[in-house]
C-alpha cells in the first residue's frame, strides 16, 4: 500500500488540507468536485500508483470554510495557486473534476507554469447551468448538496447517498460518507463541506478555457447529463487541440464509477 500523509498549507489564515500520496514530489495534482473531498480519488489512486497531491478544496474536507461562503472557481483558484506552488511545484498534470475542473481551468489561465497539462473530469463551463436544469435523480449525489444538512445517524446519510449512487456498492458509499461527514458534540451528523451559494459565471469560464495554453483532455462520463454534445462541440472550437474521451459506463463521478479506466487515461498523459 502506498504511504499517504495529510499535509496542510496556510493561505492568508485559511487552512488548505491535502493528501500526499507517497513522500516523493507529486507528479499529479487532484482537485475534487463540489460536495466531495480529497478521498474521492482514493480508489483511482490505488490503480494509478504515482506520487500525487489530492487537495481538499476550500470549504471542503479538512480545509477551512470561507466567511463569505464563496467557492466559485476564480476565488478558489487564488487560494489554491500558492498551495500548488508550495506543495506540488513540479507537477506534470492537474486533474480536476466538476467544480475542481473549473478551478483547474482558472489556475491554468492565470498561472500556466502551474498547469503543464490539464485533465477535466466531466465538466465544461456550462455544466453548472446544466445541473440546475436537471431533476434530483439525474443530478445524483450532486443533489445532496442542496438537501438536508443534519442527520440523526451515520446510516441515514449512507442510505441517502446510496440511493443517489446506483453505480457504487454500499460498502464504497459508506466509506465515502465516513470521510465526508463529522459528528458534532450534540450527536448530530453533518456534512464535512460548506454549502455552495453561487454558481460560477459560464462566460468567465469560457474565457478562462480560451486562455489555457496547456494540453487539455476532457474525460466525460457516458451516463452523465452534466456535459452535452453542444457543450463539447463548443469546447473543441475554443480549444481545437483538446482531446475528448468518453468512459461509457461512468456517470458524473468518473473517479468513483470507473477508477481503473480514469487511472489509465491519466497514466497515458504522463507517458
Amino acid at each position: 500500500m502506498p504511504q499517504v500523509t495529510r499535509v496542510d498549507a496556510d493561505v492568508a489564515g485559511q487552512r488548505i488540507s491535502a493528501l500526499a500520496w507517497t513522500p516523493a514530489p507529486p507528479r499529479v495534482v487532484l482537485l475534487h468536485g463540489g460536495g466531495q473531498n480529497a478521498h474521492t480519488w482514493d480508489t483511482m489512486m490505488l490503480h494509478l500508483d504515482v506520487p500525487a497531491l489530492a487537495v481538499d478544496l476550500p470549504g471542503h474536507g479538512h480545509s477551512s470554510w470561507r466567511d463569505d461562503h464563496d467557492y466559485r472557481p476564480h476565488v478558489s483558484a487564488d487560494t489554491l495557486l500558492p498551495v500548488l506552488r508550495e506543495l506540488a511545484p513540479d507537477a506534470d498534470l492537474v486533474v480536476g473534476m466538476s467544480l475542481g475542473g473549473l478551478t483547474t481551468l482558472r489556475i491554468a489561465a492565470i498561472a500556466p507554469d502551474s498547469v503543464p497539462r490539464a485533465v477535466l473530469v466531466d465538466v465544461t463551463p456550462e455544466s453548472p447551468l446544466r445541473a440546475a436544469d436537471l431533476t434530483a435523480t439525474a443530478r445524483g449525489t450532486v443533489a445532496l448538496i442542496e438537501g438536508p444538512q443534519q442527520f440523526s445517524t451515520l446510516e441515514e446519510i449512507v442510505d441517502l447517498t446510496a440511493a443517489a449512487s446506483p453505480n457504487r456498492s454500499r460498502a464504497s458509499v459508506r466509506r465515502g460518507v465516513i470521510h465526508n461527514t463529522r459528528q458534532r458534540d450534540d450527536g448530530a451528523w453533518v456534512w464535512r463541506y460548506d454549502r455552495i451559494r453561487e454558481a460560477p459565471d459560464p462566460a468567465q469560464m469560457w474565457d478562462d478555457l480560451a486562455a489555457v495554453q496547456a494540453p487539455l483532455t476532457l474525460v466525460e462520463g457516458g451516463r452523465s447529463p452534466f456535459t452535452t454534445d453542444d457543450d463539447i462541440a463548443r469546447l473543441r472550437r475554443v480549444q481545437p487541440s483538446a482531446q475528448v474521451i468518453t468512459v461509457v459506463d461512468a456517470g458524473h463521478s468518473v473517479q468513483s464509477d470507473a477508477p481503473d479506466q480514469l487511472a489509465e487515461i491519466i497514466r497515458r498523459q504522463l507517458d
